[in-house]
């Protein structure tokens, strides 16, 4: 038996999938509670490094600690990581007995200083006239390995996008050296300097232990970072709350987080995760996906901007990379008699797969995918001060969170299991 009850004052709804099963109770104005926090003045816009951040993070393990999660790091609800940020001083380089341009070096390392000749023990290779040059790149950068790399001089165009004079990552583990010249020099010197700089961030997690299947995860995530302060234009309002993006995912992630902890069904074991710097180029969670095993990742829900209407309406989201797997399949069959849908992404070209928290564990065959509501082609407050708390659904949202609770199902109780990512 299914059926779907909602009173109509919104704030107390409830979804009851099958007599067997407890319903699923959130309570708007909890989520109201919620997303006025992390949206407020108060957190300054999140940008990572400042106080307002610092505030966000403390809240959010509060409400992990309060719904009972188990810290993902000893006592420490923070999964603690280093921004490296490098910029460039000085390079001299002598190939084949002369001086050559200094514009024909880029380096990638994480030391300050780098001296290396043709005597070191550095694997040589070349990426050629017929290779493209960003993914060559980017497959040395993921050997792990030292390498020399000689560049066709047919990619002098691109080669200056690997010399930029400042450059954030996660560090790297090896050297590459990259030289723009035609040929394969027979002898070489190389000097380079750079000043590194390590910038503390932190992601926030919290555990809820499987019951038989403690090694299979589900994950659970939104980024809680934003824009900050900034005050463009003779703009009055100098905040960027991001209320929409991504408090509402975060704050889905907290409402999820204290639902399971008390229905206690959850065979696998549950991960929720509230990742930092996404806005800056995901780095947040590149280091989470880093510390878990990918093969013991059974499914990942983002969730990324929920507080408006779909492009469909009420009772309405979209999930990124449908075709990718059968994970929104199954997502469906749970919520079958009740009013909400999931639909394909409606934005292809906006490529929002590859771009928001899934996309690392989805590289990596996880079926990870975003749950969203966010109108890309028209969401007038999208990275701009007015995505506000006062601009949100709370009702709406209320009911996103409940669908993504019941929607997860039978994948969080053990008893369906997606597909892996078929094509990235």
């Amino acid at each position: 038996m299914k059926a779907f009850f909602c009173f109509s004052a919104g704030m107390l709804c409830t979804l009851l999938v099958a007599s067997a099963q407890q319903p699923v109770v959130i309570d708007a104005k909890e989520v109201g509670r919620v997303e006025k926090i992390l949206a407020s003045d108060d957190m300054a816009g999140r940008r990572p490094f400042t106080p307002g951040i610092e505030k966000a993070a403390d809240f959010i393990a509060a409400e992990f600690r309060k719904a009972g999660l188990k810290p993902v790091n000893g006592s420490s609800y923070f999964q603690e990581f280093n921004l490296e940020r490098s910029e460039f001083k000085t390079v001299s380089a002598i190939v084949d007995g002369k001086a050559a341009d200094p514009s024909t070096v880029a380096v990638f390392s994480s030391d300050s200083m780098l001296k290396v000749s043709n005597l070191d023990q550095y694997e040589r290779v070349s990426i050629t006239a017929t290779d493209t040059l960003y993914s060559a790149v980017r497959k040395y950068l993921k050997s792990g390995k030292n390498y020399i790399v000689f560049v066709d001089t047919v990619h002098s165009k691109l080669f200056v996008n690997l010399r930029r004079p400042v450059r954030e990552g996660m560090g790297y583990t090896s050297n590459l050296i990259f030289l723009l010249r035609s040929g394969t020099p027979s002898t070489f010197d190389i000097s380079y300097k750079q000043q590194i700089s390590r910038m503390a961030l932190k992601n926030v997690v919290g555990i809820l232990p499987g019951k038989s299947k403690q090694d299979e995860q589900v994950i659970f995530s939104g980024h809680y970072d934003h824009l900050g302060i900034e005050k463009p234009n003779g703009q009055q309002d100098s905040i960027f709350n991001g209320a929409n993006d991504d408090a509402s995912g975060t704050t889905a992630v907290i409402m999820l987080a204290h639902h399971f902890a008390k229905t206690r069904n959850n065979e696998r074991t549950l991960v929720f995760a509230a990742f930092t710097a996404e806005e800056s180029g995901g780095f947040g969670s590149q280091y989470f996906s880093s510390r878990f095993d990918p093969e013991k990742v059974v499914a990942m829900f983002n969730i990324e901007m929920i507080g408006t209407d779909s492009k469909w309406g009420k009772n309405s989201a979209y999930i990124t990379g449908y075709e990718k797997t059968d994970m929104g399949k199954i997502l469906e069959k749970n919520l079958e008699g009740t009013a909400f849908h999931f639909h394909p992404d409606p934005y292809p070209d906006q490529q929002l797969f590859y771009r928001s928290d899934n996309a690392t564990l989805a590289k990596l065959g996880v079926p990870a995918h975003t749950i969203s509501t966010s109108k890309m082609d028209s969401e007038k407050f999208y990275h701009t001060q007015d995505d506000e708390f006062e601009t949100l659904d709370m009702i709406n949202m209320a009911e996103i969170i409940k669908a993504i609770a019941i929607s997860s199902t039978s994948i969080v109780a053990g008893k369906d299991t997606p597909g892996r990512v078929r094509e990235y």
